[in-house]
């Protein structure tokens, strides 16, 4: 119907629009975080600034700072994959008034990339503590570049495993073909949290790659958006995550390999 395809226009184009500003806010923070450099560490690695206060900055206000950068870089990296989820619950509610059904759409979002904003509190006193731990012990420091491949290896593992075949099913299909939803506020936030949740345990793995390369590193963001983007979008999903996770672990050998000075 003409109704239901300006609407899916209108929606399309608002998602468009907010994809558009998250990431030209997220390139030029990425941007000026490579000016700032970062601290060269024993091991020939460098930590990166978002794990530091900046001069005169307190805690709080590093960690305000961090929060507001990853939560514009969760909304640039997952609204891609998103955007389909949030299409199929604008489906399952059916036909409502459209301002009603753009406000019910838009506390899904919020609901889901509030689950990533707390998944960014909870990494930011771990990176913290972790950077704190290896400027203070060097020989912690040059093992870094091992521990960094060993993660990347484990993510990649982890993308053969039914943990994650499980959720990703529940990204790919929530809600469920002929499922209908009540539009209600309650309802959208709770189903906002129920996407973020299973998002969030489907894509942990990968960014843990993000987390240990560079949080701010825009090659790293992108490679990893694409991923997750393309394992929950292209059809055979569950294979295209195992085709993924074969270049992920084959890649952390790699740098097992080259930090240990095997290669």
């Amino acid at each position: 119907m003409a109704s239901e395809r300006a609407s899916r226009k209108a929606f399309l184009g608002v998602s468009a629009l907010h994809f558009a500003a998250s990431a030209a806010v997220t390139i030029v923070w990425c941007a000026s975080m490579s000016a700032m450099g970062g601290m060269p560490m024993p091991g020939g690695w460098k930590m990166s600034m978002a794990w530091m206060r900046m001069p005169g900055q307190t805690w709080s206000g590093a960690a305000t700072s961090f929060l507001g950068m990853w939560a514009v870089m969760m909304v640039a990296m997952m609204l891609p994959s998103l955007v389909p989820m949030l299409w199929r619950y604008r489906q399952a509610v059916g036909r409502r008034d459209e301002s009603r059904l753009g406000r019910l759409t838009a506390l899904v979002g919020v609901g889901y990339f509030f689950v990533w904003i707390a998944f960014g509190m909870a990494a930011f006193p771990l990176g913290v503590a972790l950077a704190a731990v290896v400027m203070q012990f060097p020989e912690i420091a040059r093992a870094v570049p091992i521990a960094v491949g060993a993660v990347v290896l484990i993510a990649g593992a982890l993308q053969f495993t039914a943990w994650k075949a499980h959720h990703l099913a529940c990204c790919r299909e929530a809600p469920g073909r002929g499922r209908t939803l009540p539009a209600d506020a309650g309802t959208a936030w709770r189903h906002g949290l129920y996407l973020g949740l299973h998002c969030s345990h489907c894509c942990a793995n990968l960014m843990a790659i993000l987390l240990v390369i560079g949080v701010m590193d825009l090659r790293a963001m992108t490679v990893v958006a694409a991923a997750i983007a393309v394992e929950r979008l292209a059809p055979a999903g569950e294979h295209v995550a195992r085709a993924i996770g074969a270049v992920v672990a084959g890649t952390g050998l790699f740098l097992i390999t080259r930090a240990a000075g095997l290669g």
